[in-house]
């Protein structure tokens, strides 16, 4: 029997590493292509645009392991009916489930991996590429990070520049805030400190501001200041977490948490990360349990097209779950768990009498 097992795991292994170079040689020409329009009219060595579609490749990969281990499971099972394979099995005693234990437990060790080894791979290269590519893009001379120091922001208005700590976000406020405004040669031209700065718009008010200059001092009940930021875009600049490794979204959970700001989007990254092994087991069921039931149906291009359209769904049902987490109208856990139980129920209706297939 052991040796049944080793060539099953051995054969399905075989699949995925296919499926898996396969995919990963297509989004790579295609982040070249995408790189090469990005860069059209700037002036950047010829190999600078293949290095940032390669560096970006493996993030973007991640996100197909599910597509990856659905048609390597297909793939997997053709090989078996094309040799007539699983009848010896089913001779040798071996029935259908017990090969699908043996390839699932597989795809769990293997998702098990993924996010221990190569997410935290891919997040680093991520990280990498954005500040590389950050670099290039006409936002290139603003930052904005969240630290245990509270929100930091470096703005560049016409000639001058500022520093911004902000201790929490309320809303659309910045609670108690310090503002140093620079020259272009970094002399200080004078600094801003407040409890409450408004921030909805790009003109921000600044309410009972105590205003430091020329060693001077004088309180003012509002001022204005022009901004490159308001609320909405501070926001989105928090929201590529695919560029964080799992220990960094704990940190930024905890900043989060400090800076009074919502930790929802880090845990629904952190969530879909560590259900992402059962969830890559649960598709890895789904495609042995499809084509065992569509084992009669002739073409195996057809068998693999029925496979990816219903992965399709499957995956736009995720991310509108995802969705509705985010956006706070479904608990974390609910946006997280309810797409698996979709797919547990699938399973469960397609196992009645699969030995028999």
């Amino acid at each position: 029997m052991k040796v049944y097992i080793n060539y099953l795991i051995k054969n399905f292994v075989s699949s995925i590493i296919f499926v898996f170079l396969i995919l990963i040689s297509l989004i790579f020409i295609l982040n070249i292509l995408g790189e090469i329009e990005f860069f059209k009219n700037i002036e950047v060595k010829q190999y600078y645009p293949i290095a940032l579609a390669a560096i970006n490749t493996p993030s973007l990969i991640f996100e197909m392991f599910p597509f990856i281990f659905l048609i390597s499971t297909q793939i997997f099972f053709l090989n078996l009916f094309n040799d007539n394979q699983i009848q010896i099995f089913k001779y040798s005693g071996l029935k259908n489930t017990q090969i699908i234990k043996i390839i699932t437990s597989t795809a769990f060790f293997i998702g098990f991996l993924i996010i221990i080894f190569f997410y935290n791979f891919s997040s680093n290269l991520k990280n990498y590429y954005l500040e590389l590519k950050f670099k290039h893009t006409a936002d290139g001379k603003y930052l904005a990070v969240i630290t245990n120091n509270g929100l930091w922001i470096k703005d560049k208005v016409e000639n001058n520049i500022s520093i911004i700590n902000a201790q929490k976000i309320d809303k659309n406020f910045l609670i108690n805030t310090f503002i140093t405004e620079f020259d272009k040669d970094f002399n200080v031209i004078r600094n801003i400190k407040s409890k409450k700065v408004d921030i909805n718009r790009y003109d921000w008010i600044i309410y009972d501001a105590e205003v430091y200059k020329d060693g001077s001092y004088n309180k003012y009940p509002e001022i204005i200041v022009t901004s490159n930021f308001d609320y909405r875009k501070i926001k989105n600049l928090f929201s590529n977490l695919s560029s964080l490794s799992l220990l960094e979204l704990f940190q930024l959970k905890k900043n989060y948490k400090d800076l009074n700001y919502s930790t929802t989007e880090v845990n629904i990254e952190i969530h879909k990360i560590l259900s992402y092994p059962i969830y890559l087991t649960l598709m890895t069921i789904f495609a042995a349990f499809m084509m065992l039931n569509f084992k009669e149906l002739h073409g195996n291009t057809l068998k693999i097209i029925i496979g990816l359209f219903l992965s399709v769904i499957i995956y736009y049902i995720n991310n509108f779950f995802y969705v509705m987490g985010n956006t706070e109208k479904l608990s974390v856990i609910t946006s997280i768990w309810i797409p698996q139980l979709f797919l547990i129920f699938l399973n469960f209706l397609m196992m009645i009498k699969i030995n028999e297939k």
